[in-house]
C-alpha cells in the first residue's frame, strides 16, 4: 500500500538545508505519513538531497492539504 493510501493528506514535509541560521536555504523535497503502527513514516521523495541535511517537519493544518506532491 503507498503512503498516500494509507492517510489522505502528508502529515510531514521534508526539506533539504543549506547553510545555518537566518540565511539557510530550506527546499521542499517530499512528503511523510505515520506508519499505522506508530513506529516510523513512509516518506516519498521528489528529490534527493545531494549535500545539506534533510529535515522533517508536522505540517500545519492548512499546508497537510496542499502538501501532496
Amino acid at each position: 500500500m503507498t503512503a498516500t493510501a494509507q492517510n489522505r493528506f502528508p502529515t510531514h514535509s521534508v526539506y533539504v538545508v543549506h547553510g545555518e541560521g537566518k540565511t539557510a536555504r530550506w527546499t521542499r523535497i517530499g512528503a511523510a505519513w505515520p506508519n499505522r503502527d506508530g513506529e516510523g513514516f513512509s516518506i516519498d521523495l521528489v528529490a534527493n538531497a545531494n549535500g545539506g541535511r534533510v529535515v522533517m517537519r508536522r505540517n500545519k493544518p492548512r499546508e497537510e492539504q496542499r502538501a501532496l506532491l
